[in-house]
């Protein structure tokens, strides 16, 4: 699988950064292996690390926004029916949906960061109708650090690129866990403030 994904990925490296935005823009190819594989590419010459860093960005936003259309105009029943197909499990749409119901619109952000949801997430964003734009920019200021982390590893580690995963991996939990904390915080002080100016 890994190897069709990675010939898949290849095919578009003739168009350069905008093969780079076209292959994330499928959500079935996965960011871990695209863009170490771009910061490769940047190591060998062939991209320059700011240029491939906002072409990623641009397409991991791309990606999301086809499953936001997908549940915004789809809806659950659609989803429950074809979503097989791409590679969307029922257990992930339920845990996106509860994290959706307990945190609003801010997930769009904080929920690209959590392992499980991050894909998942703009399901139900679509579902509840969010506005697009905010979707958008939620998404794209979400994706810039991952983005960055992932290229930047990829070209430090070179012909090493494939083993960035392996690097992140034990890092990935606690980043969560603080995200979490971070917006956690976010929503608390938010009602504080709602509450003093009613009152």
């Amino acid at each position: 699988m890994t190897e069709w994904i990675t010939e898949f990925i290849l095919f578009f490296k003739d168009l350069s950064y905008g093969g780079l935005v076209i292959a994330l823009s499928f959500e079935f190819v996965p960011a871990e292996l695209v863009l170490p594989l771009a910061g490769y590419w940047v190591y060998l010459g062939d991209m320059k690390l700011w240029l491939a860093i906002l072409a990623g960005t641009v397409g991991g936003t791309f990606g999301p926004l086809t499953l936001y259309a997908l549940g915004r105009y789809g809806g659950r029943p659609m989803i429950e029916k074809y979503g097989k197909y791409l590679f969307i499990r029922t257990r992930h749409l339920e845990a996106s949906d509860r994290f959706f119901a307990k945190y609003g619109n801010g997930v769009a952000f904080y929920g690209r960061f959590i392992p499980g949801i991050r894909t998942l997430i703009s399901i139900p964003c679509g579902i509840a109708k969010m506005n697009v734009y905010k979707f958008s920019i939620y998404t794209f200021f979400a994706m810039l650090p991952i983005t960055f982390l992932y290229v930047y590893l990829g070209f430090k580690l070179g012909s090493q690129w494939e083993h960035v995963d392996e690097i992140i991996k034990p890092y990935i939990v606690p980043a969560a866990i603080l995200f979490i904390a971070g917006f956690g915080l976010y929503v608390v002080l938010k009602r504080l403030r709602a509450k003093r100016m009613t009152t």
